[in-house]
């Protein structure tokens, strides 16, 4: 009998993940598997879906959430065809100014929470599937007053590069994508709730989700380890490479305000 072809997306509520969740809804996998801490929205996405959509609700950087997957993976024992991983949220603030509590749910949602669900996944893995992490073109450099996002950020990129090596001889691709701005999400709004307004006043040349989301696709269709939809987010990815990280910090402050 044939086994079961699936695919796992976390932050599928909205935004990015919620674009790609549609990409797999054409996928031609058998199922999809979605989590998000927003149950009812992952209920719309499941009557909107044309193919069966199996919601596993729940905090993500929790051990409640990761046990139900593993659970279910267990009981289905299911291939995970595309596993993409677009959970994670952002905080800007100065140092000392952020609430203890949101910098810990940020390195858990962006960082363990990846990990941990990865390792869950990964032996249901078969030669052909696919692994993506949203990450963000802050994994690229330092960004004061962004700086614990960037960090997770950087940490992700790096993770999910040397994944890609170790899950070659498998035949199993990586992709990291390493959008730019996205300017019609909730990641904005959301990371400037804090009492520090003065930052990142500006946004220029943002890109839609919609754009983001196709480009990205594309690249995890093509095997390709970094994605960087956009030529902002690609100039990004080189200059950080040759340019002195102070003056990048420097150009950051003044492009942004």
């Amino acid at each position: 009998m044939r086994q079961k072809q699936i695919a796992i997306i976390t932050g599928a509520s909205s935004g990015l993940g919620w674009e790609l969740a549609d990409y797999l809804d054409r996928s031609g996998v058998d199922e999809i598997w979605v989590n998000s801490r927003r149950a009812e929205r992952l209920e719309d996405l499941r009557r909107k879906a044309r193919t069966p959509v199996r919601v596993i609700a729940g905090d993500i950087s929790g051990e409640a959430a990761i046990d139900a997957f593993r659970s279910a993976l267990e009981e289905a024992s299911p291939v995970v065809a595309c596993y993409i991983y677009a959970a994670g949220f952002g905080k800007i603030g100065a140092a000392g100014r952020i609430p203890l509590p949101d910098l810990r749910q940020m390195i858990g949602v962006n960082d363990m929470a990846a990990v941990m669900l990865t390792e869950v996944c990964l032996p249901y893995m078969a030669a052909g599937s696919r692994v993506a992490f949203v990450c963000s073109v802050a994994a690229f450099l330092p960004i004061p007053y962004l700086n614990v996002y960037a960090g997770t950020k950087a940490f992700l990129y790096r993770y999910g590069r040397a994944l890609a090596v170790e899950l070659a001889p498998r035949r199993i691709g990586v992709t990291v994508i390493c959008p730019y701005w996205i300017k019609d999400t909730e990641f904005i709004a959301v990371a400037r709730q804090s009492e520090d307004q003065p930052y990142f006043k500006r946004f220029p040349l943002a890109s839609s989700t919609a754009f983001v989301a196709k480009a990205a696709w594309d690249d995890i269709q093509r095997g390709k380890a970094v994605s960087t939809p956009g030529w902002a987010a690609s100039l990004i990815h080189i200059g950080a490479k040759v340019l002195p990280s102070a003056l990048v910090m420097k150009m950051s402050r003044i492009l942004f305000g």
